[in-house]
């Protein structure tokens, strides 16, 4: 037999009661646990005031005035930063890694130098001076003397440099085309020819570069 209630004898709390049930049930631990914390409710309204800048609702003429404002902000810090420090440019250790006179490695100056000892010592010229004219070349660029494009020759790199070490430019012409006869013609180098690339680059290492206003008033000229 079913029991059927009847209205009366349904249980309706009063609007105390109802209250108090309700803050008994949401006191349990997992409502509680559910509960955002004071970060998360943070959170939320500052990405909900930051994104209602961009948003007519609730912001009225507010929103096109302040996406503009920071707009022009971005713009005008861009513009000081390149004023400031310039376009970017690689870093040194970034631009030693890359390919130069045909070889990709990130030996310093001072490592080609030390292998181009070692080659002597083997008494093998022909290699010492295919590694000491690498050295001089990484040399110059470790000074920001040079900024080859990928694939320069050693030819190339004499004249990029040439402005910079004026004194030096026959000396680096002949190392260049010493490099170019031993590593792309299969000559035989000599020690002397060694001593005398050697010497260039001791000579490069210790001149002075002359800077582009310099070279400006030596030929006469007025700089732009």
């Amino acid at each position: 037999m079913i029991a059927v209630l009847l209205p009366a004898d349904v249980f309706v709390p009063d609007g105390d009661d109802a209250r108090r049930w309700a803050q008994e049930e949401l006191s349990k631990a997992e409502y509680q646990a559910a509960k955002p914390n004071w970060f998360d409710q943070l959170a939320a309204d500052a990405a909900e005031w930051f994104f209602g800048l961009f948003t007519g609702d609730g912001a009225g003429s507010v929103a096109p005035l302040a996406l503009t404002l920071i707009t022009i902000a971005v713009v005008a810090a861009i513009v000081v930063a390149l004023l400031v420090w310039g376009r970017p440019r690689a870093s040194r250790t970034t631009r030693r890694r890359g390919d130069l006179l045909g070889e990709k490695n990130d030996r310093t100056a001072a490592q080609l130098r030390a292998d181009a000892e070692r080659r002597v010592r083997e008494g093998d010229w022909s290699g010492a001076v295919v590694l000491r004219f690498r050295a001089l070349a990484r040399g110059l660029l470790e000074r920001d003397l040079i900024d080859p494009a990928p694939g320069a020759t050693a030819q190339g790199i004499a004249r990029e440099a040439a402005p910079a070490l004026a004194a030096m430019t026959e000396a680096l012409h002949e190392a260049a085309s010493l490099f170019d006869a031993v590593r792309y013609l299969g000559s035989d180098a000599t020690e002397a020819q060694y001593r005398t690339l050697a010497a260039t680059d001791d000579a490069v290492q210790a001149t002075a570069p002359q800077l582009a206003a310099d070279v400006h008033r030596t030929s006469g000229q007025v700089p732009a």
